[in-house]
């Protein structure tokens, strides 16, 4: 159902006077490297300042407008991605296995939720993490946590110490990724005609595959009868838009890159940058600083969220209530999400807020397997999808997409679906550094379960004259 357009109960006085790129600078700040050398810093964040930027704020302003019809109800996210991006995995394999599942996952979407998808990639800039501790004991050696490959390196503990020069690093890595994917997206990789040729074999039900086949079938007919009405031949369908997204917490680097376009400032280091649950104090530097750039802003919203807090933090943000600046990213847990988001989505819509809703059902379900390694259950991750679903048709409001990490590589490091990976299968091909991901046939076996609630959800909105 499409959120309804109120307006505020009460004016909220906030203005950007005062702002500037690096006003962040007189607030506490937390989850910031320790850097020993500052004129490094500044030398090189003056380097990036210098170069061209990742994306145009022409790209970011079509993201934005995009956003606020899915706050409407007339569009869809898929967000999706590492966990943290590696230096080492910016290769054509590995770019071209992520955007491949991203496409097939959302060709499965659109045919469910039947309104045009939003895609935006966790990719070109996640090479920096928030950790709990500022360092960790690794084989009896107390050193500085690893916080993604911008800051430190993972694997060389003599390299753990923040190394500004990883900044400019990151800055290159996301530059030659970003121009990897606009390549491709340009050049028919995004070529969409072909849902038959995929590979279900990693089904182990005969039940469950035969439905997912169906679903398959079904996809290619609706195909099939775009081209034969010639919809095929129009170049959009070889071609599609793959926004990118990180976390906004090294502020030295995202004031780095952020510049005055007209009488705006862009982050044009993303086209999407996200406050993370550990950052969005309210008197905090992050705040600080995304009050004042043009960008759309996600923020994520988990169990410790005060929702009243939550909507000053909307409005600091957003004081003009712009459609498609804000996107809520909750993340509550399978267990937590009933008894929390429908607080939070009563308390932004009594204050009149235009937001889209993503689910993040990832971050809320993490556990530690036997031997210690840190997984998640893909059944819990479903269960909380399908759980805020359910909220959001209880409390009338539009759920407008997923947030997934998620690679394109058939890693083990998540449990469940339908390769039945279990605890003791982890070990086999585990590779994140930091936070479990689904692989490539859990997320494709993820959009089916999610396109058959989003068929459900149109075809009752449809019965109910709020056709999209």
């Amino acid at each position: 159902m499409a959120q309804p357009e109120a307006k505020r109960t009460k004016s909220i006085t906030s203005s950007k006077d005062g702002w500037s790129p690096s006003s962040w600078r007189g607030f506490k700040i937390k989850h910031q490297p320790i850097y020993t050398d500052k004129e490094a810093v500044r030398t090189v964040c003056g380097d990036i300042a210098k170069m061209p930027s990742i994306v145009q704020p022409s790209e970011v302003d079509a993201l934005k407008k995009q956003l606020g019809e899915v706050a409407a109800g007339r569009r869809f996210i898929l967000q999706g991605g590492d966990c943290a991006e590696r230096f080492v995995d910016c290769t054509p394999d590995r770019i071209e296995a992520k955007l491949k599942i991203l496409l097939q996952m959302s060709l499965v979407l659109v045919w469910g939720a039947r309104v045009p998808l939003v895609r935006i990639g966790r990719i070109a800039g996640q090479y920096m993490k928030p950790r709990s501790n500022p360092t960790e004991v690794v084989d009896g050696k107390e050193v500085f946590s690893y916080k993604g490959d911008s800051v430190n390196s993972f694997d060389d503990l003599s390299k753990r110490t923040p190394d500004p020069t990883r900044l400019r690093d990151a800055f290159l890595y996301s530059t030659a990724t970003m121009n990897y994917v606009r390549g491709l997206m340009s050049s028919g990789f995004a070529d969409l005609h072909h849902p038959d040729t995929w590979d279900m074999s990693f089904v182990k039900l005969d039940e469950k595959r035969g439905k997912y086949e169906e679903m398959i079938t079904e996809i290619k007919r609706a195909l099939e009868f775009m081209e034969a009405c010639g919809a095929m031949d129009d170049p959009s369908m070889s071609q599609a838009s793959l926004y990118s997204s990180h976390e906004g917490l090294v502020l030295d680097f995202e004031e780095a890159v952020t510049r005055k376009v007209g009488d705006k400032y862009y982050n044009l280091g993303a086209h999407f940058i996200w406050i993370g649950d550990r950052t969005r104090q309210l008197d905090g530097a992050h705040v600080e600083y995304f009050r004042g750039i043009a960008n759309p802003i996600g923020i994520k919203v988990g169990p410790t969220t005060d929702p009243t807090e939550l909507v000053e933090l909307i409005t600091k943000i957003n004081p003009s209530n712009e459609p498609g600046r804000i996107t809520l990213i909750t993340r509550f847990g399978a267990a937590k999400v009933r008894d929390h988001l429908p607080l939070v989505i009563r308390a932004v819509k009594a204050a009149g807020c235009v937001v889209a809703y993503e689910c993040d059902p990832m971050h809320g379900n993490t556990r530690k397997a036997e031997g210690g390694l840190k997984t998640r259950s893909f059944n819990d991750i479903l269960d909380e999808l399908l759980a805020t679903f359910d909220v959001h048709q209880a409390e009338e409001s539009w759920l407008g997409g997923v947030h997934f990490e998620l690679t394109g590589d058939d890693v083990t490091e998540c449990t469940g679906g339908a390769t039945e990976l279990a605890d003791g299968d982890l070990s086999t091909n585990y590779e994140s550094f930091c936070d479990p991901r689904l692989n490539c046939h859990q997320s494709l076996e993820m959009a089916f379960l999610i396109a058959g609630r989003l068929k459900r959800i149109a075809k009752h909105a449809y019965r109910n004259g709020d056709a999209k």
